[in-house]
């Protein structure tokens, strides 16, 4: 198992474990990434922005992720209360292969972002998802992530977590 950067060779695998992943969360009736987002753009600006990382298994991108440590603005307006002000990463666009869900690679993700904010002298890390997404929600609270309130992301209210280092 190995995480990276994304790069541009990337880009095609990455969208179709986003297509994927918008397929299965519809299958859940999961209202979540039904509406076009995201896309090859918000990718591209990712990658544009070295905040994509991929996990590779045997060569293999099997996962991906936006780690970024440039806050999200909707955040400032949560409706509830963050844990802390400090500065932060938020993880959005979190996808892993169908094939390879419930073996632990989103916790493994997570994992890898916390020692990125570790190495940059971070702790704090902040994720929203939707109210519907029982499934990202589950490995959150697993992982010691403590609900915080409610955004409006994406055109759509998002509970938000967060999880102190």
């Amino acid at each position: 198992m190995e995480f990276r950067l994304a790069e541009e060779k990337d880009m095609v695998r990455v969208i179709t474990l986003i297509n994927q992943a918008k397929q299965f969360l519809a299958q859940q009736n999961v209202d979540q990434w039904q509406n076009g987002y995201p896309n090859a753009a918000s990718i591209q600006e990712d990658l544009q922005k070295q905040n994509g990382y991929v996990l590779c298994l045997d060569g293999t991108v099997v996962g991906y992720a936006c780690i970024s440590f440039d806050g999200e603005p909707c955040y400032a307006d949560l409706q509830g209360k963050w844990l802390s002000e400090q500065p932060y990463a938020v993880i959005h666009r979190m996808v892993i292969e169908n094939q390879e869900k419930g073996k632990g690679f989103a916790g493994q993700f997570f994992s890898f972002a916390e020692q990125l904010c570790r190495t940059n002298g971070i702790k704090s890390v902040k994720v929203d998802t939707d109210r519907d997404n029982l499934r990202m929600q589950a490995v959150l609270q697993k992982l010691g992530f403590v609900y915080c309130g409610t955004v409006c992301f994406d055109n759509s209210e998002k509970i938000a977590f967060e999880k102190l280092l």
